[in-house]
């Protein structure tokens, strides 16, 4: 049988991510790799008693179910794991043949890295399956698992190492946003200690990346920099040249977010209007992309190799974040959850009025662009980064509807097509969290609605969406 006969057969299991292993007497070596990796990434369900060959599924069964489970779980309690771990268990009989399907849910940033028996037993899952954790990646894990307590920790740098004129900036806005607050009458040194810039003498990590001089930066951060780019097409494949403008600062982080937003509003539209008998020059989109600014800088990770970096495309603005959020977005938003994976630097916006807690952030980016472009941010992520794509035209108002219709994994993998066409299932796998088999059912999926066509060969050839 193929996949979706099989995944007919085992109807009431919510089907995102999913490995089947024959293991018909014993449990598999292999068994372990897999609980890791779902563990680590998006969660999945385990399936034993089912032989895959290629992309056809043949249900052999297990012999004796009962003590298969019974060994599973015993392992899973008595430490083969760093952590404990509690999978959900379902049986079936198809055809005489019994089936065990095992569930193991995504562990919380706080609980990674889940390994078994050592450290270098750490999977992840990627479109070509489970892969053993690179020691990049299991650093992530362990700075993400301290969410909110990198950036309080103290470096060796003491206050003649901070900008002056940032900070004299600073405290002007200060004083404009909290007229009436009592830390505009403290001293400089007192005034930084409030906002966990120093504590005992030294610099925090947090109040050196907002304020820190460039030579400080430097020394203490050997891969700081935020890039900014202007490309002239809507990707690099189309673009005749890398990019017409661009910033890659290495300035603290209270200059680059000015530097940056500043040449963004001059690119936006801002259609005239009035509010309250004046012109209204900060329109919710405008709010939108500075929200996602802000956003980019308090949810950074500033300890990762890779960098933080908006393109400005001609169809649309890419904010791309080296850190994961803390929780789904579906639950930021409806919980308004709000955990700054740099809780120092959130706090020193914060006081400014340049942003608000991650849950009404994210509100005001979604809606404040819908409200313009009649389209949403495009949110999406892996256990180690997220982007933000906020469109710049409008879609053909068929294909919006049809979407409609879509999961949310479709609508992924339709505007990965989109921005990059000659992108294959392996390439969209590892961006979308799923195996190349799961993306190549939604992908299906999507032929059949008349959404996307293939054109040429699986290796040289294109999507289309269609019109």
């Amino acid at each position: 049988m193929n996949k979706k006969e099989l995944i007919t057969k085992l109807e009431d299991i919510e089907w995102e991510d999913f490995e089947v292993k024959e293991a018909q007497t014993n449990l598999p070596k292999s068994i372990w790799e897999t609980i890791s990796a779902f563990s680590n990434t998006a969660g999945g369900w385990l399936v034993l008693g089912v032989k895959k060959t290629g992309y056809s599924y043949e249900i052999v069964g297990v012999k004796e179910p009962e003590k298969m489970e019974h060994n599973l779980l015993s392992a899973l309690r008595c430490g083969k794991f760093n952590k404990p771990i509690t999978p959900k268990c379902k049986k079936y009989d198809i055809e005489g043949k019994k089936i065990l399907a095992f569930y193991f849910p995504k562990k919380s940033p706080r609980d990674k890295p889940i390994y078994f028996n050592s450290q270098n037993n750490t999977f992840i899952r990627t479109g070509s399956g489970d892969q053993r954790a690179t020691n990049e990646e299991i650093d992530n894990f362990f700075r993400t698992a301290s969410f909110e307590e990198k950036d309080k920790e103290l470096t060796k740098k003491t206050i003649k190492d901070l900008d002056i004129e940032t900070i004299i900036s600073y405290r002007r806005l200060f004083k404009e946003s909290n007229p009436a607050h009592r830390y505009n009458s403290l001293t400089l040194t007192e005034f930084l200690h409030k906002l966990n810039v120093l504590n005992e003498g030294k610099v925090t990590y947090g109040g050196l990346l907002v304020f820190g001089s460039e030579d400080a930066l430097v020394e203490e951060m050997v891969n700081f920099r935020t890039e900014y780019l202007e490309v002239p097409g809507k990707s690099y494949s189309d673009a005749n040249t890398k990019y017409t403008y661009r910033i890659s600062s290495e300035k603290n982080l209270f200059s680059t977010f000015f530097d940056i937003y500043e040449r963004m509003a001059q690119k936006i539209e801002v259609p005239y209007s009035v509010k309250g008998g004046l012109r209204d020059d900060d329109p919710p989109h405008l709010q939108a992309l500075r929200e996602a600014l802000v956003n980019l800088i308090m949810h950074t990770d500033y300890f990762s190799k890779s960098n933080s970096r908006i393109r400005f495309f001609t169809d649309k603005i890419e904010f791309f974040n080296p850190g994961a959020l803390p929780k789904k977005l579906e639950l930021i938003i409806k919980e308004d959850f709000s955990m700054p994976r740099n809780p120092t630097i959130a706090k020193i916006f914060r006081f400014i009025k340049l942003s608000e807690n991650i849950g009404s952030g994210f509100h005001k980016m979604i809606n404040g662009w819908e409200k313009h472009y009649h389209q949403k941010p495009i949110i999406m992520g892996d256990f180690d980064m997220y982007t933000i794509t906020f469109p710049l035209t409008t879609t053909n108002t068929t294909i919006n509807t049809t979407i409609k219709t879509t999961t949310n994994k479709e609508y992924e993998i339709l505007e990965l097509i989109k921005n990059n066409p000659h992108l294959n299932a392996k390439d969209i796998a590892k961006t979308v969290n799923l195996t190349v088999d799961g993306v190549r059912y939604h992908i299906n999926n999507l032929t059949k609605k008349g959404i996307v066509k293939r054109e040429g060969s699986s290796k040289k050839g294109k999507w289309e969406v269609n019109k």
